[in-house]
């Protein structure tokens, strides 16, 4: 993955929606392209010191608008939009 950088407020609460409005954001600006692996839940909730919960809520949130592709084994991906 591309090094991204996820500014967490964490006085504003609700820590899911700020890494999936970051991933959404670097998609829209091609920062993040189709195809880009993301990290591991584990290893994302390590980095933005978050726990691993709250990154699979994000991850789940985006996988449902269609911004990613989570398949086992494969792991995480930018969907193709």
């Amino acid at each position: 993955m591309t090094d991204l950088h996820l500014p967490l407020d964490r006085s504003a609460g609700r820590l899911a929606a700020q890494i999936a409005a970051g991933f959404r954001a670097a998609v829209r600006s091609g920062r993040l392209t189709a195809g880009t692996r993301l990290p591991s839940s584990r290893d994302l909730a390590r980095d933005l010191d978050v726990s691993r919960g709250v990154v699979v809520t994000a991850y789940e949130q985006l996988t449902a608008e269609g911004f990613l592709i989570a398949r086992r084994g494969d792991g995480t991906r930018i969907a193709p939009l």
